[in-house]
């Protein structure tokens, strides 16, 4: 979903004060390299998922300052005169570098690497940590639903449960995370998403009974649509389904129950329809699924899952916890220095970071390595040597956006992508119980800092 409207406010006041000191001391220009990475895993969640790629390069595009941004900094006197016409004539003009969308990602994964002036990649930290966060952390929770369904359909319907434009951006990471569909017209629209939905109980309600509720509902969709059974008594509810969709001239598509029991009724549902005749209708559940619910219904006759608030949440996991780091910078003579943050449990690993994953003779993953250097031929060459598969990508190149990652089927791309990359993982990393992320990361530092500039 492009727009152009300008992204450049969706930042922090800090983001833009630090440019206004870094004019000030001649440092605006060095030449700066930024990681987006995560320390650790949300607790519990043994991967982390890539998801928000094109999301990212449509705010870097329109991150801009027109004259509406230029005049509420100017009146909220933000920054200086000097600071502001430099703002005005802002586009990124560096390299963007990461994990190719779908991919899953360890504590450590350099999941993004932003490169450029420290002006110019400083100011893009709020906006793309807000989109990653966010997005990783629902295509991790619908990656942990959809494992949980076992190739079963689950349909994001989580739209009511969050802020309107979090909904649609919501939908998409889903999709990347597994999902099939969504409820969101919008995302429909945007991302060419499937769109589903039939009727609320409101419709049932609103009739004088369910009977009639029924009939108008195939009248308007035909009888393949899916009919609600549990606004009042669910067997009678079923039967009056199936009644209605044959008096419309075929068999019931679906029907769907919302609330109870869903073990035992989808089981009683389901003999109830065979009993009379309607094999081919599914039955597909909703009512605050998450990806635990799913599991337990694993062994009953369901045919898909509708989930809605705990998707979009993140299943209890809302961040990603993803941070925007400087690792490396030129220094006064003009070389590429590492740096680091040494602040105690919030420390970094300096140094530009190229990463691998390790795969045993069965293609199953074992180890996400990582080299740091200010070399990145050579580090792409350790990558090489120890046989791993290169995760980075490419994304925007001298300011110029790899258009790949963001148009016609990168969503489809990303999504069988995220399939690909979840299947390589050892058995446990499925597993919805908590532990130890699923592959460890080891770090080599081929350029390691000397005493002197570690006490810095």
């Amino acid at each position: 979903m492009r727009t152009t409207a300008s992204t450049a406010l969706l930042t922090d006041m800090y983001e833009l004060t630090m440019i206004e000191g870094a004019v000030r001391s001649g440092t605006a220009e060095r030449h700066s390299v930024f990681e987006v990475f995560a320390r650790r895993l949300p607790a519990g969640r043994r991967y982390g998922v890539v998801a928000g790629t094109a999301r990212i390069l449509d705010a870097v595009e329109a991150f801009r300052f027109g004259p509406a941004e230029i005049d509420y900094l100017a009146a909220a006197g933000v920054v200086s005169e000097e600071t502001l016409d430099r703002l005005a004539g802002y586009r990124f003009g560096g390299d963007i570098t990461g994990y190719a969308e779908g991919e899953v990602f360890f504590p450590g994964s350099p999941v993004l690497t932003v490169e450029g002036t420290f002006a110019d990649a400083v100011v893009l930290e709020t906006v793309i940590l807000s989109i990653l966060n966010h997005d990783c952390a629902v295509a991790a929770a619908a990656s942990r639903m959809t494992v949980a369904a076992h190739g079963r359909p689950c349909l994001e319907m989580g739209a009511r449960r969050t802020h309107e434009a979090a909904a649609v951006a919501a939908a998409r990471a889903a999709v990347v995370g597994g999902f099939a569909g969504t409820s969101v017209l919008e995302a429909g629209r945007s991302y060419g998403i499937r769109t589903i939905g039939t009727a609320a109980h409101s419709f049932t309600l609103l009739h004088d009974d369910e009977e009639a509720a029924f009939a108008a509902q195939v009248a308007a969709l035909g009888p393949g649509t899916t009919l609600l059974v549990d606004t009042y008594d669910v067997p009678r509810g079923v039967e009056r389904a199936v009644a209605a969709a044959r008096a419309g001239g075929g068999e019931l598509g679906a029907v769907r129950l919302d609330s109870g029991d869903l073990v035992a009724q989808a089981f009683t549902v389901r003999e109830q329809l065979d009993a009379l005749g309607a094999t081919s209708t599914r039955i597909t559940v909703t009512s605050d699924l998450d990806e635990h619910a799913i599991a337990a219904l694993g062994a009953a006759p369901v045919d898909s899952y509708g989930v809605g608030t705990k998707l979009v949440t993140g299943s209890g996991h809302p961040t990603a916890e993803l941070v925007y780091k400087i690792v490396a910078r030129e220094d006064a003579d003009g070389r590429m220095e590492e740096v680091a943050k040494a602040s105690a449990s919030k420390s970094s690993m300096g140094g530009h970071k190229v990463a691998g994953r390790v795969l045993d003779e069965a293609g199953r993953a074992v180890e996400e390595l990582v080299v740091a250097t200010s070399d990145v031929a050579r580090a792409r060459t350790e990558i090489e040597r120890a046989g791993a598969r290169a995760l980075q990508v490419p994304l925007v190149v001298g300011g110029e956006i790899v258009e790949e990652h963001r148009g016609p089927g990168a969503l489809e791309a990303a999504a069988q992508r995220h399939l690909d990359s979840r299947a390589e993982l050892p058995y446990q990393a499925w597993r919805l119980s908590e532990g130890e992320p699923a592959i460890p990361t080891r770090h080599v530092d081929l350029d390691p800092r000397d005493d002197e500039r570690r006490a810095r």
